[in-house]
């Protein structure tokens, strides 16, 4: 024993809440606690600096690198190390007399009698799908007259339930006894939670996977569980303030600073948890008929595993509609020739490849950028003899000693973009400054603000909207970038993320099945006003600021449009490391292009004449040298990340031995 730890001492900053003669008490006490992982941990070290002298601890398990986010013990020191050694030590390192018993094979039906002995009170903090070893715990509990306390991490939010002797069992209240698996998951979801404060605010559903048991957690639910428990463990084991026994239960909720005292006689046979169950049903078979959740595929092992990570960030830079025009061939382990391509036969956004070049700009800056994270410089060499359609590059990378990572790194993944409104906070001198710096001295950002001048953008875009919604040659392009039904989407746009509300979604839906569909609701029922409304004219309002980045000089070729994309890239970034939202807004430079140079972009008079009158009013918004020197056109601002997004094809399917452009 330590000559320098004195229980009396290490404890005494808990005197004054409870007396010395309480302390005394805890010191005596005898806590199981089945499970030692998110919940589990943070209740062994919280019920230690209570005081409590002595426990029972259970778990099989061992620490692994996705624990990371919430367990107690886990670091890059404990990884492969068994939870219950670890937690045994932490709590032995705050205190050293403390008694406990270890289970490391964890808890069954053959040890509950010996796990349970001379114990004072039970913790549950079994993972929410280990169903069958939960009940038969508390059965034995309900048997021994053992107080039993659950608290489960919701969202951001813990919910209490205390099951004490002569009063309700664990089974009396959940009634999971004959029910199959799924409809046992349900009704303990709906038991800890009556309140179900958790389920506004749960961003992707799919991360709760039924089929491989597991859901998402916070390290905030964790702690918040670990301070409610105690607290109700202070007060049974004291004996003295009010207890949360069921049929009652507490949950606290911080992200919506809301707290709920549930009643619920009967458990789940009451009728208001009989109406929950029906809703929690409906909930869980939606969840499971999201598509499975995947595991990361191996990175290429023909690459040296730090050029592999580099391009498996470089996958996430921006491309119209999410089209990904590049492919990657390794040509040794610290070569990669990336084989570009555009969408120029089919995209009528895209006729010459500009908007292509620009993302292959934004995806070879992204390497640079990705490259100094993993302490590698690259060279970046264009094939001057692959043609402009199928541009393709060689990337030479190097261990650089001197690298430091570039501070744009980490907003890589964080890069999004948001198509609904943003607030129109305006920006601070400091946003446009960092904004302005990240394009270079080759490039200029105009600003385009205040609310006359964004009437003037709103405008602009609403009658672009119409050139683009009512122009055949546009149909095939925004039929197929939509992926119906999703929230995210791998090779294309998901409808979530589109912007528009849900009635507009379903019409979108609807109309988009054939041209004939569209040109009906175009004619007869003003089918552009509501997608230009919500896509285009309220947002061109409510944002920041609206912004063109433009070029120093004359854009003549090529190489000018992948200098414009790293400079997009780098601004798009900077953004987001910011903390702004973003979104594109490029039809009028495209179109105003067009009219510039003679391209012909559909056989409709009517179209090509709106978009030569289009291009005037940008000429005379922004000045016609800026205008034809523009690379890049969008809107910024503040505001929530966009629940849905188009995400990317991993990079396995990405890289190639075929012909570039097609996803095998």
């Amino acid at each position: 024993m330590p000559d320098r730890f004195a229980y009396a001492t290490a404890f005494s900053r808990n005197i004054g809440w409870i007396s010395v003669t309480e302390q005394a008490a805890l010191r005596g006490k005898r806590i199981a606690i089945a499970g030692l992982g998110g919940v589990g941990g943070s209740h062994l070290l919280t019920l230690t600096r209570l005081g409590i002298g002595a426990f029972n601890l259970a778990d099989f398990d061992s620490f692994e690198l996705h624990n990371f986010n919430r367990q107690a013990g886990a670091n890059l020191h404990t990884i492969g190390r068994p939870k219950l050694d670890v937690m045994a030590d932490l709590a032995r390192a705050i205190n050293p007399e403390l008694k406990l018993q270890l289970f490391p094979e964890g808890i069954g039906p053959d040890l509950l009698d010996i796990f349970l002995d001379g114990v004072d009170l039970y913790v549950d903090a079994l993972d929410f799908f280990a169903v069958d070893i939960r009940r038969q715990v508390f059965a034995a509990c309900h048997a021994r007259h053992i107080p039993a306390i659950t608290a489960a991490p919701l969202g951001m939010g813990s919910a209490v339930l205390t099951f004490v002797p002569g009063g309700m069992s664990f089974e009396e209240y959940f009634r999971l006894d004959g029910q199959p698996r799924d409809e046992q998951l349900a009704r303990f979801l709906v038991g800890l939670s009556p309140a179900m404060l958790q389920r506004p605010y749960l961003v992707d559903p799919s991360a709760v996977d039924f089929n491989a048991a597991r859901g998402p957690s916070t390290t905030m639910a964790c702690e918040l569980c670990a301070g409610l428990l105690a607290t109700e463990a202070l007060k049974l084991l004291l004996q003295r303030g009010r207890l949360t026994v069921a049929p009652h239960g507490l949950h606290f909720d911080a992200y919506r600073e809301r707290l709920v005292r549930t009643w619920r006689p009967g458990g789940n046979r009451n009728p208001l948890q009989r109406l929950m169950l029906t809703f929690a049903r409906r909930m869980l078979a939606a969840m499971r008929a999201l598509p499975p959740s995947t595991p990361a595929p191996r990175l290429p092992a023909a690459l040296d595993p730090r050029v592999a990570r580099v391009l498996d960030l470089a996958r996430w830079a921006p491309s119209g509609d999410n089209t990904q025009p590049w492919r990657f061939e390794a040509r040794s382990p610290l070569v990669v020739v990336v084989h570009g391509f555009d969408t120029r036969e089919h995209v009528v956004y895209d006729l010459r490849g500009r908007a292509s070049q620009l993302a292959l700009g934004g995806m070879l800056e992204t390497v640079v950028i990705a490259a100094s994270g993993q302490g590698l410089a690259v060279q970046v060499e264009r094939h001057p003899d692959a043609p402009e359609e199928r541009p393709t590059f060689t990337l030479s990378f190097q261990p650089d000693p001197a690298a430091k990572p570039d501070p744009l790194e980490t907003a890589i993944l964080a890069r999004c973009t948001q198509r609904r409104p943003m607030r129109p906070t305006p920006l601070a001198d400091r946003h446009k400054a960092a904004l302005e710096a990240a394009v270079g001295p080759n490039y200029e950002v105009l600003w385009l603000d205040g609310f006359a001048t964004k009437r003037r953008v709103a405008a602009l875009l609403f009658r672009n909207a119409h050139v683009r919604l009512t122009t055949p040659e546009a149909y095939p392009t925004h039929r197929d970038i939509i992926e119906y039904g999703r929230q995210f989407s791998d090779d294309r746009i998901p409808d979530q993320a589109v912007g528009l509300d849900p009635v507009a979604t379903r019409l979108m839906r609807w109309a988009m099945q054939s041209w004939a569909r569209v040109e009906f609701l175009n004619r007869w029922l003003a089918g552009t006003w509501l997608p230009r409304i919500q896509l285009d004219y309220v947002p061109a309002f409510a944002c920041a600021a609206h912004f063109v980045i433009v070029a120093r000089q004359p854009l003549h070729g090529i190489d000018d449009y992948l200098a414009g994309g790293r400079a997009m890239q780098r601004f798009w970034l900077t953004a987001a490391r910011l903390g702004l939202q973003f979104q594109p807004e490029m039809t009028p430079l495209i179109f105003a292009s067009y009219v510039r140079d003679g391209i012909t972009f559909t056989a409709t008079p009517r179209s090509r004449a709106n978009a030569q009158r289009l291009s005037a009013e940008f000429e005379a918004l922004v000045g016609a040298q800026n205008a034809a020197q523009a690379v890049f056109m969008g809107r910024v601002g503040f505001g929530p990340i966009p629940r849905a997004r188009s995400t990317r094809l991993p990079l396995a399917r990405l890289m190639t031995g075929t012909t570039p452009g097609t996803t095998a």
